[in-house]
């Protein structure tokens, strides 16, 4: 990874990874959302309060499954291939180390203007 990561060049491939990061993040969340909804539905006992948690927890699977099939369909998400997940994984895992030791602040920067710099 190249260490000057402000300039534009250097930042190839990195809004695919990001958009990686956030569908895993958001198919994570409807996940747990469809826990919850299964939970408080095993829970509720008047029947509109089930039928409306009937109905949120239908949405939530559904949501589960869109965000699914565009995982699998931008080859983001391998379920059936271990192998292919693993390599994605590590891949994943190592740009986080590499990002973890930029140095995002920088002491000594000629970068007038990139952050608020006061003029000496």
């Amino acid at each position: 990874m190249i260490n000057d990561y402000l300039e534009v060049e250097n930042a190839e491939g990195m809004p695919a990874l990001a958009d990686a990061t956030f569908a895993l993040d958001f198919l994570l969340a409807a996940k747990t959302g469809v826990q919850n909804y299964v939970v408080a539905l095993a829970e509720a006992t008047r029947p509109e309060v089930r039928k409306a948690l009937s109905n949120q927890l239908n949405s939530a699977v559904a949501l589960h499954g869109e965000i699914t099939e565009l995982m699998l369909a931008q080859g983001w998400l391998h379920p059936h291939d271990l192998s292919k997940q693993a390599e994605l994984d590590l891949k994943s895992a190592q740009m986080a180390q590499q990002i973890g030791g930029l140095d995002l602040f920088p002491g000594n920067t000629s970068r007038l203007g990139t952050f608020a710099t006061p003029l000496k």
